[in-house]
């Protein structure tokens, strides 16, 4: 039997880890430790137990201290001097600005922001708007905005040209929680003045406009309680409503509007269940108007946004050019979220990392900086 100290060493050596060691590198360390203890220790399994336990609250711990040692070496007047240094004068220093700011979050962005009005008496926004240009520019702008203010653009821009991508309104209507799309409602209100929904209602018509309103307008239910008997009823609604494609239409935007993500899951569920083939799939097969194309993308975001963003991303990436302002909608706004999900489920199902894929397609300061937010720099 070892003495502790050795299986240490030798738990290190076999995870390769050295003094470089970071957060990242802990979860192999502490399986290496484990692995040695049970080579080694012959412990009696309540006693390893009671060492897992330990030492994954000593994981816990060492990821918080890093945590807290990551904010407080954060400085946003030193951050906003950089970035003045960045922009002053002839040329612009674009590996700077992206050095700084794609390596804060939402809370220190902002902090940043508030120092640079204060020390240099101008809104950091604009001077980057001044500073940067095309996709490098809009990516930079939407990623240093609030959140709620980010997704209000988003919509705004989606409006005026809503024709093509009213999609954009739904997404953001159906994918985030009621709190947040009540936020980003207020956002909207307090950046042009008018609300959301009369901006989106004035430029649809018919069961589109009805379903996209009522889609902004939702405050639904959070919880986690479901009824199989009104799933199966509503299930052979939305059939019935899809197949016949009239007649019923105002009762799959009223299914869709008022009825919990949890209900839902769980009406699409027994659809698949009954029918043999899941409504998205109906719906692509089907549609043919821009209000069925809407019902699907409400389905799809509400049923799994995971899969919906890696289609989007495939469609952006290996479609005829490219969409920028897609491919920079996905990933500004799921980069503090759940992003990492999203470039699993990409390379599970296109057999190519999703860095990789957006490298091929981009280029410049535009590529640096959206590389930088999907975690691989170059």
């Amino acid at each position: 039997m070892c003495e502790p100290l050795s299986v240490g060493v030798h738990a290190c050596r076999r995870a390769n880890i050295g003094p470089e060691t970071n957060v990242q590198d802990l979860s192999d360390l502490l399986q290496c430790f484990r692995l040695v203890l049970l080579e080694h220790l012959g412990l009696s399994l309540w006693i390893w137990m009671t060492i897992d336990y330990l030492l994954q609250k000593v994981s816990l711990l060492m990821i918080l201290l890093q945590f807290q040692q990551t904010f407080s070496n954060h400085s946003p007047k030193e951050d906003a001097d950089v970035l003045w240094k960045a922009v002053k004068g002839w040329g612009t220093d674009e590996s700077a600005i992206i050095a700084i700011m794609g390596h804060r979050n939402a809370a220190q962005r902002q902090q940043i922001r508030q120092a640079y009005h204060d020390i240099y008496q101008e809104d950091l926004i604009k001077r980057i708007e001044s500073e940067l240009s095309g996709n490098f520019e809009k990516a930079m702008y939407r990623w240093i905005l609030e959140p709620a203010d980010r997704y209000a653009v988003l919509a705004n821009v989606a409006i005026k040209n809503l024709n093509s991508d009213y999609h954009v309104i739904v997404e953001i209507a159906s994918v985030l929680k009621p709190e947040e799309l009540l936020v980003v409602r207020r956002a909207y209100h307090n950046r042009y003045k008018h609300s959301l929904e009369e901006h989106v209602a004035a430029h649809t018509s018919g069961y589109l406009r009805q379903l996209v309103v009522g889609l902004l307008s939702s405050f639904r239910y959070d919880g986690d309680e479901i009824n199989p008997i009104l799933a199966k009823i509503e299930a052979d609604i939305l059939h019935e409503a899809i197949k016949n494609k009239k007649g019923k239409l105002d009762e799959v935007i009223r299914i869709l509007t008022t009825r919990s993500k949890t209900q839902l899951k769980a009406t699409f569920n027994r659809y698949r269940d009954d029918y043999g083939y899941s409504l998205s799939k109906k719906l692509l097969n089907d549609a043919s108007d821009d209000f069925l194309k809407a019902v699907h993308a409400a389905i799809r975001c509400i049923d799994d946004h995971h899969k919906y963003y890696e289609k989007v991303l495939r469609n952006v990436l290996q479609g005829v050019g490219t969409d920028e302002d897609g491919l920079t909608r996905v990933v500004v706004t799921r980069a503090e979220k759940d992003l990492k999900d999203i470039k699993e489920l990409y390379y599970k199902r296109n057999s190519i990392h999703l860095e990789d894929a957006v490298a091929k397609e981009i280029s410049g300061d535009y590529k640096k900086f959206l590389l930088t937010l999907l975690g691989k720099e170059h």
